[in-house]
């Protein structure tokens, strides 16, 4: 993207900083990002990419704006929440109005891999906005397929922890955990919480990575895995150097496996942390008809809905379906699948 007249006011302050540079922001105005989640790490991100002037930023996400998001989803407010609107449409619209000369690009999808290559075509950079095991391996076993590098994060409580991983030439995050923690054996946002200001600190490392990736400066970022924890005011760093060298991974090793990215490894049903619901999505992609499924719905319940999703909740039950143009649906009330999975053959099919 070519800079106008007013990028010179607008990122001055920027550029004055000898680590970017005028160079180096030119680099950044025409770099092209894939957020992959807007919740917590996505909103803090993307609101820091795109005041510091990125090219495009395409923003996925699954879900809808939700009160408990208030806390620390820094894009939202309690308007956005009656609205009942998609996260990445309500990010798209707001950071529009943060700096117009960047290109926004709102998908509402769950990212998957049927979906996953076509939405990092062309991206220069994948950043990790998610809240699950599952898609961040699925964005490694993808980096290590295309070679586009990306910058994992996670938080949870008061610590965090993020690592850039350039595939084939540094750890891969399966390097670091070869596998997904089973259930009941790690915090989650359920179980410990989470506040503002971990994701903010772990965002804010984040971003300064993708920084001087996107300004060309990549020999700058360390091989190394950040944990940083702000209510102890500890942060530890792990040489992860000669990791890759030394171990035997699955995915970046000899084996070269793509256990998430084949469709191996996968899954139907996720249970959505510190929301008491469930996201239930169809075998295959659907094209839903809201307006055919308002009719149906309508004499069994209140129905809401609006350009991007359908809002159900069942006469005389404490529960509530949130269903997608996609044909995914959010049931919230509950986090037994096998209930989930019942209500969404009951009121939407298959």
């Amino acid at each position: 993207m070519t800079p106008d007249s007013s990028s010179h006011d607008r990122y001055s302050r920027q550029v004055r900083f000898a680590g970017i540079g005028s160079a180096g922001q030119q680099k950044l105005q025409s770099a092209k990002v894939l957020l992959c989640g807007c919740g917590a790490l996505g909103t803090c991100l993307a609101d820091t990419l795109v005041r510091a002037g990125v090219g495009l930023l395409r923003i996925v996400d699954r879900d809808f704006v939700d009160l408990s998001n208030l806390q620390r989803q820094v894009l939202f407010d309690e308007q956005d929440v009656a609205d009942h609107l998609p996260k990445s449409i309500v990010a798209a619209s707001k950071l529009a109005r943060v700096n117009s000369q960047v290109m926004l690009e709102p998908h509402v999808a769950d990212l998957d891999w049927r979906n996953i290559r076509d939405f990092a075509s062309g991206m220069d950079l994948i950043l990790d906005g998610t809240d699950n095991f599952e898609t961040r391996f699925l964005v490694n076993d993808l980096s290590l397929e295309t070679g586009i590098p990306w910058v994992y994060a996670g938080v949870v409580g008061s610590h965090g922890q993020t690592m850039a991983i350039f595939p084939n030439q540094s750890a891969c995050l399966r390097c670091v955990i070869e596998s997904p923690p089973d259930p009941g054996t790690t915090e989650t946002c359920d179980t410990a919480g989470v506040i503002g200001p971990a994701v903010h600190m772990v965002t804010a490392l984040q971003a300064a990575t993708a920084l001087k990736i996107l300004s060309g400066q990549r020999e700058l970022v360390t091989p190394q895995l950040t944990i940083v924890d702000v209510w102890d005011g500890t942060l530890r760093q792990m040489n992860l150097k000669d990791l890759r060298e030394r171990g035997q991974c699955p995915a970046c090793g000899p084996a070269r496996r793509r256990d998430w990215l084949n469709g191996g490894q996968t899954s139907q049903s996720t249970i959505l942390c510190g929301r008491n619901s469930v996201q239930i999505s169809p075998a295959e992609p659907a094209r839903l008809s809201l307006d055919v499924l308002a009719t149906t719905l309508s004499p069994l319940g209140e129905v809401t809905r609006n350009p991007f999703l359908l809002r159900f909740t069942p006469t005389g039950q404490d529960l509530q379906l949130t269903v997608f143009r996609d044909g995914r649906a959010i049931i919230q009330g509950t986090e037994d699948i096998a209930v989930a999975r019942g209500l969404y053959a009951r009121y939407v099919g298959g």
